[in-house]
């Protein structure tokens, strides 16, 4: 790990966002001071990690690497049990909060089931639940919505927007471009124990500049009219989708600021036969690779 500073504004969503294996479980350690770095410092809610542990943790939940409970307890017992060893708790008020964090995650219902019968999405829910006994500062999350089904993941997904708009301020960890996309408001990104880039997801988007593309079965004669005509970064793009119909390859490009009804008069003018002519934005799970040099699974 290596000059990480991680700036998560209150109350925003943060995905911290890499490649499985970059880093950012062992990041998420260090932070809650369940490890500690071998040169640097720490800092949580600004104050020293793990010397402030016991002033710092009262105010973050976490779940870090999965959920871990007694499997023949119910899931009300393992709240009661997990509450019962947080020494800032308010023994008189357990019974209440642990039936206020079950409605809030979805479990009520669930509430008097043993643990063994729980299933995986449920389980996530019951170790968030675990976190939000108290009221807390900072949720961190540790890929929250790791082997979930789709409904599972929705869920999720929607408690962690609602504990956002009650003012919590969430920083997940995940390898899923999707969460990224759909649930955050910040994000940074990591690889091979490095912080590459932090920023908002609508500068993210901001930047990633529409490319031409033209899907013709003349690529050369394409090429060297719009290389002419001054379209930079000309390539052909490996796995680019291709016509349904007659499989044709395309060639993109950057085209700046030249007109595009002028490029495509050119292309004709040159005789290239235009199956598919247009500006394509990149996706973020393209920006996010030429970041890292690693694939992202950008699947549920």
């Amino acid at each position: 790990m290596a000059g990480i500073d991680l700036e998560v504004p209150a109350g925003s969503i943060f995905g911290f966002l890499g490649p499985n294996g970059s880093g950012k479980t062992t990041t998420i350690r260090m932070l809650l001071g369940l490890i500690a770095p071998t040169s640097g410092t720490v800092e949580l809610l600004g104050q020293a990690m793990p010397n402030a542990q016991l002033a710092v943790l009262p105010r973050v939940g976490a779940l870090v690497e999965g959920p871990a409970f007694y499997p023949f307890w119910t899931g009300q017992a393992n709240l009661l049990r997990f509450d019962a060893a947080d020494r800032t708790a308010d023994p008189r008020t357990r019974k209440q909060r642990a039936g206020e964090a079950l409605e809030r995650v979805g479990l009520s219902n669930a509430a008097k089931k043993k643990v063994r019968a729980y299933s995986l999405g449920m389980r996530q829910r019951l170790a968030i639940a675990v976190a939000l006994m108290q009221r807390r500062e900072l949720l961190v999350l540790d890929e929250p919505t790791n082997g979930l089904d789709p409904q599972g993941t929705r869920e999720v997904r929607s408690l962690i927007r609602e504990l956002a708009d009650d003012g919590t301020t969430i920083f997940t960890s995940t390898h899923l471009l999707a969460e990224v996309e759909q649930l955050c408001t910040h994000a940074a990104v990591m690889s091979r124990g490095q912080l590459l880039r932090q920023s908002t997801m609508a500068e993210l988007r901001s930047e990633l500049r529409p490319r031409l593309v033209v899907r013709t079965p003349d690529l050369e004669r394409a090429e060297q009219t719009l290389a002419a005509l001054g379209v930079r970064d000309l390539r052909r793009p490996s796995g680019h989708p291709a016509d349904d119909r007659d499989g044709v390859p395309a060639v993109e490009g950057d085209p700046g600021e030249l007109p595009i009804d002028k490029l495509a008069a050119a292309l004709v003018t040159a005789d290239v036969r235009l199956h598919g002519f247009g500006l394509e934005r990149p996706s973020l799970e393209e920006s996010f690779v030429a970041l890292t040099g690693e694939g992202f699974d950008v699947a549920e």
